[in-house]
């Protein structure tokens, strides 16, 4: 029986992720579909040039994701409007808040069959008190009725965590369609294994700079470590962003400035600098979905250290005495300290752990087991 062509309209709030994080799902997609993209204006000419070739139609925007502006809200929803109507997509598939709630209110209104909203996590919104109190009630509120069941809506969520409290906030239905998949998935050939060099051990950030991710327990980390360790090395990467919750400017001073951090800023390809540390940490409390950063770091073989919070703890297992790392409590830098500690101790342990988690990421996070998952709910 041959396959009808389908119309996906995809919407995301960062135009690299469509080809950082989405790219083998619309690799796959296109195959048997026509895809559609309405994405934050292109700049880069690799991913304009990728999705051409693909074959994908690209509509642009002037969405900016952390910022709260009423007209460029209202902008984004008309032209949205316009995309919806022009494209006249069999499915409908946002991810991140704004395309969510925008997207899926506005597909309902135009009578779009299927919608498959893709919530990468929480953020501050749901968890912590770093949202502020007025924006975070109309926040959940949206939500609530962008995700209410009309036609046939699928909610995809990436950690199990995120749908107990969806649930709870009764935000999602009891009868809604509910979807858990692990995170984006990492391509192993993309991110390939890489022995750990463990003779001079460097620890990695990779990050925004907001406080939620926990920048600043890292950095009170480092502070400690080095008195006692001073061959030891502390990279962090990763934007300034225009946040409520970025970083203050003392804080941000401190490390660009200081000598215990070296400070790499934004980069274009993560690999090279994965390669040369021995561990990456995550100290977040954001209210991740699965952290993309250390899927990453877990396939090219390397231990992590991260919280035991919602979507970081999916990503550590000690399933048969095979540990690839160390959940720590949120804000807690003395525990952040021990685990450190325990590999500039036990520096055998970072190949050990790394390679452990290497065979987890090809467990539970391969890109096409994940992708795999996502067409069933996309194309069925």
């Amino acid at each position: 029986m041959e396959h009808r062509r389908k119309k996906i309209l995809i919407a995301c709030d960062s135009s690299r992720s469509l080809i950082d994080f989405r790219g083998r799902l619309i690799e796959a997609l296109v195959v048997h579909n026509d895809v559609s993209v309405y994405t934050p204006r292109i700049y880069s000419k690799n991913i304009r040039d990728r999705l051409n070739h693909l074959e994908v139609a690209v509509y642009e925007n002037d969405l900016e994701a952390s910022n709260v502006s009423l007209f460029s809200d209202i902008k984004y929803i008309y032209d949205l409007y316009l995309t919806i109507k022009r494209v006249r997509p069999d499915v409908f598939f946002p991810y991140a808040f704004k395309p969510v709630i925008y997207g899926s209110l506005i597909a309902k209104f135009c009578n779009v069959t299927k919608i498959t909203p893709m919530l990468t996590g929480l953020g501050n919104n749901f968890y912590g008190n770093q949202s502020k109190p007025l924006i975070k009630r109309i926040t959940q509120t949206l939500l609530k009725r962008a995700l209410a069941s009309k036609g046939d809506m699928r909610v995809i969520l990436q950690n199990k965590d995120d749908e107990d409290t969806l649930r709870r906030l009764e935000i999602i239905e009891k009868d809604s369609k509910v979807f858990v998949v692990n995170g984006s998935g990492v391509d192993l050939s993309f991110y390939a294994y890489s022995k750990p060099r463990n003779q001079q051990v460097v620890f990695l950030m990779i990050s925004r700079l907001i406080n939620a991710k926990g920048v600043k327990e890292f950095y009170d980390a480092s502070l400690s470590i080095v008195g006692k360790y001073p061959d030891v090395k502390f990279q962090l990467i990763g934007p300034v962003d225009n946040n409520i919750d970025s970083i203050s400017d003392t804080l941000f001073n401190q490390i660009q400035n200081g000598t215990t951090i070296e400070y790499l800023g934004e980069v274009s390809d993560i690999r090279p600098h994965i390669e040369k540390s021995s561990v990456v940490v995550l100290p977040s409390y954001y209210g991740e979905g699965v952290p993309r950063c250390i899927l990453e770091s877990m396939a090219i073989g390397r231990a992590v250290i991260t919280t035991d919070s919602v979507g970081c703890r999916e990503t550590v297992s000690y399933l048969n005495g095979k540990k690839n790392g160390f959940l720590v409590p949120v804000k807690d830098v003395s525990a952040l300290v021990e685990s450190m500690e325990y590999f500039m101790k036990h520096k055998e342990d970072i190949i050990r752990y790394g390679e452990n988690g290497r065979t987890l990421a090809a467990q539970k996070f391969d890109v096409d087991h994940v992708n795999r998952h996502m067409m069933d709910i996309l194309e069925s």
